[in-house]
């Protein structure tokens, strides 16, 4: 079996959300270890904002008269989807930034869209196991002052869940930032029991994903 694992931190070594990440691929591998996982690092090889135009255009001219760049941009779409469809699972770590979706992810879900097979009309993904990490550098929930600011994780869960079908698990830590900045410091308490909570998720997030499939 293979775990496609992507991540789209701009910061690996002191990502929040890979270390998530680690943890949930950490239950997979010991569920799991003869089996492959497939990565994506969208921050070694990020995705040049004109390859989804290139990929949408290509769609409206004849194959003969597409550009160099447009047939680029559908193989690089192609490969996208097929590294979706070809595992059995799904792993992605996708912090949020500037209160937004990482424009690394957007870029990259916007250029595997293309392919017909995960477009509005494709079934290709519909009921894969899925693990979505996300962390906040602040804390968004209900209650606190800037609540309903992260407008990443709903449209995560949108295009995840609800458009592709994945039968998705979702594990977020807020207040990364405490400890970075010193405007959150009197959050040190409520910051590590959130931290502790999400990685005793991350791990239940990863054997679920593992016996997941060893039930299927």
């Amino acid at each position: 079996m293979t775990l496609f694992r992507l991540d789209a931190s701009i910061l690996p070594a002191t990502s929040a959300s890979r270390s998530l990440g680690d943890l949930v691929e950490s239950e997979w591998t010991a569920a799991h270890p003869d089996d492959i996982v497939v990565r994506r690092d969208l921050a070694a090889e990020p995705v040049s904002a004109t390859v989804w135009q290139d990929a949408v255009t290509a769609g409206f001219a004849p194959e003969a008269d597409r550009t160099e760049e447009q047939r680029a941009a559908q193989a690089l779409a192609r490969a996208f989807a097929d590294e979706l469809i070809d595992a059995d699972a799904l792993l992605f770590t996708v912090p949020l930034y500037n209160y937004g979706v990482s424009q690394h992810f957007k870029t990259w879900f916007d250029v595997a869209y293309t392919d017909p097979r995960i477009d509005p009309q494709g079934t290709a993904l519909q009921g894969k196991p899925a693990t979505l990490v996300t962390v906040l550098g602040g804390n968004y929930a209900p209650g606190t002052p800037k609540e309903g600011w992260d407008h990443s994780t709903a449209w995560l869960r949108r295009v995840l869940e609800d458009v592709w079908g994945l039968d998705l698990r979702v594990v977020q830590r807020p207040f990364t930032l405490v400890g970075v900045n010193p405007a959150l410091d009197a959050f040190a308490d409520v910051a590590a029991d959130l931290r502790a909570a999400a990685e005793d998720a991350a791990r239940v997030a990863g054997r679920e994903l593992a016996e997941s499939l060893q039930a299927a």
